[in-house]
């Protein structure tokens, strides 16, 4: 193995430019890979976020008993397709008041708890079955209306709101997949080129290998050598390069999503989730290694 290397290497030192210009191709494709992998992440916590977050609040009556308000939280609580449950009294619905007015006292001196109304919160575990619990809450004598955080708008913007944003989604993992993929094939082109042109400029030693008795593994090895430096060094920096930029800007993207996990918030996860993608993008780039590289020795005769 030690032999091949040292071949390997010289091939490289031999033709600096050529290396440069295959390695400047496949860490161009794994930046890429590594940034749209990281975009893919982000965009499903934020539909998953969306989805599963406390969003819907059913407004009581006025005059709504007690028991009847507690066989209602009982009744949401024991519907497999609800999560968090929880009662807002008027007091409680006039201190949230008060506490988003902070800022100007004035206006919750002037507000009395009685004209805030009680409310039952709850989320649902996914989206699709919102509108059937909505239309079975409403029902219910003691629910005067039913409306939602503002984070997502009225209930007629509901559906739209996550179906935009799951369409959003749907675009970048497509476009970022034939983007990716693009680069992919261009990056095979390029190895498979310059990896030919080494055999071809090999055609002599070849033939005297052959003559001599040498394997064709002891052949093909320095070819497939050069090919997994290229790609090791592409994906390694284009994945490096990838990570600082993320690392770099994570702060400012955590703090403007504020309470959204678009990101891991601690270092330890941000690692995690780039060590995944590397380990991914390796296999990658050894499988486009290895088919690159005896694909264009597979070309020449002598090697066959």
């Amino acid at each position: 193995m030690n032999i091949h290397f040292k071949t390997a290497w010289g091939y490289i030192r031999r033709s600096p430019f050529q290396a440069l210009a295959v390695s400047f191709v496949l860490t161009l494709t794994f930046f890429v890979a590594t940034l749209v992998s990281t975009l893919v992440y982000s965009s499903s916590k934020l539909i998953n976020y969306f989805e599963t977050r406390p969003q819907v609040i059913a407004f009581l009556k006025s005059d709504a008993q007690d028991s009847d308000i507690a066989d209602l939280q009982h009744k949401l609580e024991d519907n497999p397709h609800i999560k968090d449950v929880k009662y807002v009294s008027k007091e409680e619905a006039l201190s949230i008041y008060k506490n988003a007015t902070s800022d100007n006292p004035l206006l919750g001196q002037l507000v009395d708890p009685s004209i805030f109304p009680a409310s039952l919160e709850f989320s649902v575990t996914d989206l699709s079955f919102a509108q059937n619990i909505i239309d079975q809450v409403k029902t219910e004598n003691i629910v005067d209306s039913v409306g939602f955080t503002a984070a997502l708008g009225g209930e007629s913007s509901l559906n739209s709101v996550i179906q935009r944003l799951k369409t959003i989604t749907t675009y970048v993992r497509i476009g970022g997949a034939v983007f990716v993929g693009l680069l992919a094939v261009t990056s095979l082109v390029v190895l498979l080129v310059i990896t030919s042109m080494r055999v071809v400029g090999r055609r002599e030693e070849v033939d005297i290998l052959n003559l001599i008795g040498a394997t064709k593994g002891f052949i093909r090895s320095p070819i497939v050598i050069e090919a997994f430096i290229y790609t090791i060094f592409g994906v390694v920096l284009g994945w490096a390069i990838a990570f600082i930029a993320v690392l770099y800007s994570a702060p400012t993207i955590v703090s403007y999503f504020g309470e959204i996990p678009i990101l891991p918030k601690d270092v330890l996860g941000i690692l995690e989730l780039f060590g995944v993608i590397l380990a991914i993008e390796l296999f990658v780039g050894a499988a486009l290694a290895l088919s690159g590289s005896l694909l264009a020795v597979s070309r020449v005769k002598k090697v066959r």
